[in-house]
């Protein structure tokens, strides 16, 4: 046990120093596992050196060559390696923690749907590690790289688009997962959510249907944004509207974006009888800057939101939305989890649930007698 320990601590003779020339990683052999975890024994013998040489590369890279150094992060890279902080931990190897990944907190939508995971989790004795993306797959790529070294049991994911090296990371490290928010017909594991571009026809056919005609779009530049967008303007092409100006708004989407892009979309489009917002943070900011105007909402513009955040319904005039049921997104999703971890009876067939989506009529685009449609 000395010489082992003397050995690791100190700079013993490996590939680095041997004359030995780790394997070239294209004619290297082929990965070892098609599921499950990886380990540094499978990173050595993709790339053709000791486990000790990839022991250095992920703890003092400093101290290996560039060729190994490449070499071996390619080997890492292949088998979708990442280090297991919990070895020789519980013998279960369970870490009762569960890893969420969100855009933003800053958003209601997403808060409701965090929560009821937590709370549903709670029940099966399972904590939430929380990560923030930032609407960035970049940035949820070097968030998972840190999460998947803790071996959470589950991983929540917000949307289902991700770089090529986060789902190959997340495929092989056998990892029950739920991705969250949208709809895909190839989703990696679970999946819980909603179509996007359904949202976008829906209130196309909506707001035709209330008799309106000039439309001008706020629309946050996030892919779920950009889904539902294509969604509302494939709908009104197909009733011959195809001239429909838009302002594209940076995220997170706030009530003084809704205002500055609004009022920068009336310098172009004057004469517009709604405005259809991606969040209703902008419309409650077109609603404020047309008040200021002396426009009249919905009498001279209608303004139509998404998301029915809480405070629509206490606006004047009251906001129109698209309501999204986020606890039920969050409930569902953390059944699949600890039903797939536990490997319950309740861990069946079904891996992908739409929740579906209401359109919420209020004051804001009542401009004929309707009811509400859902």
């Amino acid at each position: 046990m000395k010489q082992a320990k003397k050995a690791i601590e100190g700079n013993p003779p490996s590939e680095e120093g041997s004359g030995k020339t780790p394997a070239a990683l294209p004619h290297a052999r082929s990965s070892p596992r098609a599921t499950g975890s990886a380990t540094v024994a499978d990173v050595a013998s993709i790339a053709g050196v000791s486990a000790m040489t990839v022991s250095r590369v992920l703890n003092n890279p400093e101290r290996v060559s560039p060729r190994t150094l490449a070499v071996v992060k390619g080997a890492i890279e292949r088998t979708g390696y990442v280090p297991n902080l919990l070895a020789g931990g519980l013998a279960s190897r369970r870490s009762r923690l569960v890893a969420v990944v969100v855009p933003t907190i800053a958003n209601s939508m997403f808060a409701q749907v965090t929560q009821a995971l937590t709370d549903e989790l709670g029940k099966s004795g399972y904590q939430v590690m929380l990560g923030l993306s930032g609407y960035d797959v970049s940035r949820e790529q070097e968030l998972l790289d840190a999460i998947l070294s803790r071996r959470p049991d589950g991983i929540v994911l917000t949307g289902t688009v991700h770089t090529d090296t986060t789902r190959t990371r997340l495929l092989k490290s056998g990892i029950p997962l739920v991705e969250t928010w949208d709809m895909s017909p190839s989703p990696m594991d679970m999946l819980v959510g909603f179509s996007h571009e359904q949202v976008g026809e829906a209130v196309a056919e909506y707001l035709l249907g209330k008799g309106y005609r000039r439309f001008g779009l706020v629309f946050a530049n996030d892919q779920r944004g950009d889904v539902r967008r294509s969604g509302l303007l494939a709908a009104l092409a197909r009733h011959g509207i195809s001239d429909v100006p838009l302002e594209s708004v940076p995220v997170p989407t706030t009530m003084g974006l809704g205002k500055r892009h609004f009022a920068k979309l009336l310098e172009r489009a004057p004469g517009l009888d709604v405005v259809v917002c991606s969040s209703d943070p902008l419309a409650q900011g077109v609603v404020v800057e047309a008040q200021e105007r002396g426009i009249a909402v919905p009498d001279q513009l209608a303004v139509m939101g998404f998301g029915d955040y809480d405070f629509a319904a206490e606006l004047s005039p009251t906001l129109s939305s698209v309501s999204i049921d986020g606890k039920a997104i969050g409930i569902r999703a953390a059944r699949f989890l600890v039903a797939r971890i536990e490997k319950t009876e309740s861990a069946g067939s079904e891996t992908v649930v739409d929740v579906g989506f209401s359109i919420i009529e209020r004051r804001s685009t009542s401009k004929s007698k309707s009811k509400s449609t859902t």
